[in-house]
């Protein structure tokens, strides 16, 4: 079985609710794009991703440019074991791992539908049946933060991440923080994400704001050596996402004492090959890992969801169900959350089916 077509669809998707993060960072309506690998015996396998702005050093329409610069070394290729395509394309083409990302989860999908085995058993194994989900709360007045903070706990839901720095306020920080506290209740998990948008001292002052309280904070500062100067000031425990993007800088993280959390997603890390190793360092290190990606709906949702159940489950915080934030759903098959908890999908590969109806025209075809 090898690779012979290779097709790419765009898609607008829109969040339900304008997401308002540090720095002027927004997430409103963004572009995904969707790739399919089609194969000689008629299988199909399928990837997403979607950086969006201000986020990754990636540029959503330079992807088609990707694809096509590693075309010539995905058609003709073998889907079976997708850690050796993925090491010609990081010889071919240097960085880019938002572009690889989506190549790698179609392989894994192929993979996964040729052996008639789900995604999940191909990582490890099947670790648990369901995993729980955060829900991620805008940056706007802390007591519409707290609305939606209690509206996800009538759900089920159990791990709020709530957005800060969007007004350079330390003390607004701390009361959206104290409210949403307040709002849960004791036992939840509650953390306050900056997404590198603060400096050292906001980052500080909000954290001894709410220091009596069981809070932790994500990611306050661009650089892993500032995110472990907050930590020590304010001994709150810290979770990484910006700057965890390879095996080094996880090793970095834990070295300064901040790899409480990290936030393992596929598109900064080059797909679920990289995301593979990644884990098993991290479980090694005694991290506990967010499952998930940068933005996108269900095709990412479900390699996401496949990765996450192959975590163990001591070392799975959660994962995300990007996909119920946004429209339009891609694969009306992609499972949703019941209680606060989500599965993966059943079926071979990742088992979902994008419906091809939604996809509109591709906007790029080689073979």
């Amino acid at each position: 079985m090898k690779v012979n077509r290779i097709s790419l669809w765009s898609i607008d998707l829109t969040s339900h609710e304008t997401y308002y993060m540090a720095e002027g960072k927004t997430c409103d309506t963004v572009k995904t794009h969707v790739l399919c690998l089609d194969t000689d015996t008629g299988l199909k396998g399928w990837g997403e991703v979607c950086p969006i702005p201000h986020y990754l050093p990636a540029f959503a329409d330079g992807l088609p440019s990707a694809i096509t610069e590693m075309a010539g070394e995905i058609l003709g290729v073998s889907p079976f074991g997708a850690d050796a395509p993925m090491r010609k394309l990081d010889l071919h083409l240097q960085g880019h791992f938002h572009a690889k990302s989506i190549v790698d989860m179609a392989l894994w999908d192929l993979f996964g539908k040729a052996t008639h085995q789900p995604l999940y058993a191909l990582l490890g194994g099947r670790a648990q049946v369901d995993m729980p989900l955060y829900h991620s709360i805008t940056c706007i007045a802390a007591d519409d933060m707290a609305r939606i903070a209690a509206e996800a706990f009538a759900s089920g839901i159990r791990q709020f991440q709530v957005k800060l720095g969007v007004d350079a306020d330390w003390q607004a920080d701390a009361e959206r923080l104290i409210k949403v506290r307040e709002a849960v209740g004791d036992g939840p998990l509650v953390y306050g994400d900056w997404n590198c948008g603060a400096t050292k001292l906001q980052a500080t002052r909000t954290g001894r704001a709410v220091s009596h309280l069981d809070i932790m904070l994500e990611q306050p500062c661009k650089s892993l050596e500032d995110c472990a100067a907050v930590r020590q000031a304010t001994g709150l425990p810290m979770k990484i996402d910006e700057g965890a993007y390879d095996l080094a800088t996880l090793m970095r993280a834990a070295e300064l004492g901040v790899l409480d959390a990290v936030a393992l997603k596929l598109s900064k890390f080059g797909g679920l090959s990289a995301l593979r190793r990644a884990r098993d360092l991290t479980v090694h290190l005694g991290a506990e890992i967010c499952a998930e990606c940068t933005w996108g709906s269900d095709i990412v949702t479900a390699a996401a969801l496949h990765f996450a159940a192959s975590t163990p489950q001591s070392a799975l915080l959660n994962t995300c169900d990007l996909s119920s934030y946004v429209g339009p759903r891609i694969a009306p098959d992609c499972p949703t959350r019941i209680n606060g908890r989500i599965a993966p999908p059943e079926g071979p590969g990742l088992g979902v089916t994008p419906d091809l109806d939604r996809l509109g025209a591709p906007i790029l075809e080689l073979e």
